[in-house]
């Protein structure tokens, strides 16, 4: 046996810090018989929330050959169990039959498929039910071995097995083959995979069968040489892993080790964890997920943003808790909802603070549709939902005061950008500063200290679906924007679903016979939420034209102005088709409008268009 040192890595504060030189695993090698008799008796078993197992006829075979020619197949990694004080839940490897509850030694973090493959073969005694390989329907097969292919060297060992139906009979183009019966099977010439560790008795009838013919009997010495013996003697590498690892590394390493199909979350690894105690978290999210979905802008929560939405919330009082009892400020414990802090969680904490979670996403969801949010997919950014939730499970519905910093607060963040990257970093520092702020006159939050707005996020945005746009549409509605051909409030349209989209005011077609560069045309100030009505007598026609096609079909100039006007778009600027002026003015009053939601002055923004930039060169 070799042992492996590693610097191990203690998870503190989300972050990996180095720590004293210790062995965290070891690397040595198993007897396969040794392997899957340990996993028919229990001692090796599989965490809960392993998928099951789905492997191919094709892969079995492919795994079968390769076994059979002592080529490595990969290793194993083992989780050593019994010295942690958490744990997965177990479970059994498909196929292996327990009277009685066994405790395992050993989970299977990788290599869970292949392990199964081959105990099924090679052990279980029963049919292997994997899929098959045209139609991908469950079949339960058994394995053979063809004993004079085996022996042909010129053949792929591959071509030498083959998989038969539960009831061991297959017709075929090239006849039949049936192996009902042993007699049959040594009529054949071919191997039951079941047998390889009974090889002995199984040689005695074959023996028997034929009479004892040197011939056969040479053959039957040859395939047991070449291939019965390389079952008997194969090592699989194990790779163990110290039951002295903290959770969030193993849970880390099983993460990274599982990546085929659907990649595991730190939820599936906590729903892991919290089984251990007998507690379903998968069935406790299906109950929350439908009650969310009743709100439409709490539809696309996901049970990750739940989850990180709880640890929040228990970091918070964690040191709230630790205040109160005078820890030095240094030592207070983090508040964050990184996968450290997830797995960290604990079934109490969850279970204590969930309901009041789903409280506080209800408080929000109150809260963001009195912003003009109507749907999951006028938010700005999900994680800020995640934050949002948090603060108000822990100071409750506000009241006029706390609303108006809230807003505050939520503008500055979606406005500015302040969740595009170091997302979770942010909603931790959001949630050690906002309630503070609200609830004790605190220091200033850094996102609304730090949130800059100037001309360029509004020229240089090309995003019709960004964060930008999303906030800059929210706060139009409450400024009032009015559909330009409906003449109905967009958030009565909206609320209706009728569906509202991003759409040019000076349109595309038109700007490119003016020779205006897409970086203008495109950018978020000639943008403005309309129905899809409203686009069609836009069309492609110079703003004076459709305006004129509007005021014909009845509505009059001075209340099309007015609609205009609750665009911030300035009329005459349309009138004249002057997109310099147009783009100018426009930006100032958008400007104007966020920084009012922001809580801060507008910026002296004294816009300078150089026309000929402006222009594509014919």
């Amino acid at each position: 046996m070799s042992t492996s040192d590693l610097l191990f890595q203690e998870v503190v504060g989300g972050h990996f810090r180095l720590n004293t030189i210790i062995s965290t695993f070891d690397i040595t090698k198993e007897a396969l018989p040794d392997l899957l008799l340990r996993v028919k008796q229990g001692k090796v078993q599989i965490p809960d929330l392993q998928r099951s197992f789905c492997w191919s006829d094709e892969l079995i075979i492919e795994l079968l050959a390769s076994v059979s020619l002592g080529w490595p197949v990969g290793s194993i990694m083992l989780l050593e169990q019994g010295q942690s004080d958490w744990s997965f839940r177990p479970r059994s490897v498909e196929g292996v039959c327990l009277h009685s509850q066994v405790q395992p030694t050993h989970l299977i973090l990788d290599g869970q498929q292949r392990t199964t493959a081959l105990y099924m073969t090679l052990f279980s005694e029963n049919s292997v039910r994997t899929k098959g390989k045209r139609t991908q329907k469950l079949i339960d097969l058994w394995y053979y071995i063809d004993i004079t292919k085996a022996l042909d060297s010129e053949l792929d060992r591959a071509s030498a097995i083959l998989s038969l139906p539960k009831n061991r009979i297959r017709v075929g183009a090239q006849g039949t083959i049936d192996c009902t019966t042993p007699d049959q099977e040594y009529a054949s010439g071919l191997f039951p995979i079941a047998q390889v560790f009974h090889y002995p008795q199984w040689r005695q009838g074959y023996s028997r069968f034929w009479q004892y013919d040197p011939v056969k009997l040479e053959l039957i010495d040859r395939f047991e040489q070449d291939v019965i013996k390389r079952f008997e003697h194969y090592q699989v590498p194990v790779i163990q892993l110290r039951s002295e690892l903290p959770k969030a590394a193993v849970c880390r390493v099983f993460e990274k080790t599982n990546t085929q199909g659907t990649e595991l979350n730190f939820f599936d690894l906590a729903t892991a964890c919290f089984a251990s105690e007998d507690f379903s978290l998968r069935h406790d999210w299906a109950i929350k997920e439908q009650q969310l979905k009743q709100n439409t802008l709490l539809q696309s929560v996901r049970e990750t943003d739940f989850l990180a939405c709880v640890t929040l919330v228990a970091t918070y009082f964690r040191r709230q808790a630790a205040r109160i009892a005078a820890t030095p400020l240094k030592k207070l414990p983090g508040i964050a909802c990184g996968r450290a802090e997830v797995l960290d969680l604990s079934v109490e904490e969850y279970r204590h603070y969930n309901e009041k979670v789903m409280v506080g996403y209800e408080t929000a969801a109150r809260f963001l549709h009195g912003q003009r949010l109507l749907s999951t997919e006028d938010l700005p950014y999900q994680i800020q939902l995640v934050a949002l939730a948090a603060i108000f499970t822990v100071v409750g519905p506000p009241h006029e005061q706390l609303r108006s910093k809230l807003e505050q607060w939520f503008w500055c963040g979606a406005c500015c950008g302040m969740y595009t990257s170091w997302h979770e970093v942010r909603a931790a520092r959001d949630m050690l500063e906002v309630p503070d702020w609200l609830l004790s006159d605190g220091a200033i939050p850094a996102t609304i200290r730090d949130a800059h707005f100037g001309a360029n996020r509004l020229l240089s945005s090309q995003q019709r679906r960004g964060a930008v746009y999303k906030s800059v549409s929210a706060l139009l509605r409450q400024h009032g924007a009015i559909d330009f051909a409906t003449g109905e409030a967009l958030f009565d349209v909206q609320f209706f679903n009728d569906p509202i989209e991003s759409h040019h005011i000076f349109p595309v077609a038109y700007c490119k016979r003016q020779g205006i560069a897409p970086v203008q045309y495109n950018c978020l100030v000639n943008r403005t939420p309309l129905s899809q009505l409203s686009n069609q007598k836009i069309g492609g026609h110079a703003p004076s034209q459709y305006l004129q096609i509007l005021v014909d079909q009845g509505i009059p100039r001075s209340r099309l102005d007015a609609i205009l006007r609750s665009h911030l778009i300035e009329p005459e600027t349309l009138w004249n088709d002057d997109f310099e002026a147009f783009v100018e003015r426009r930006t100032e009053a958008l400007l104007s409008l966020v920084s009012q939601a922001m809580g801060k002055a507008p910026p002296d923004t004294r816009l300078e268009l150089d026309a000929p930039s402006n222009r594509e060169s014919a």
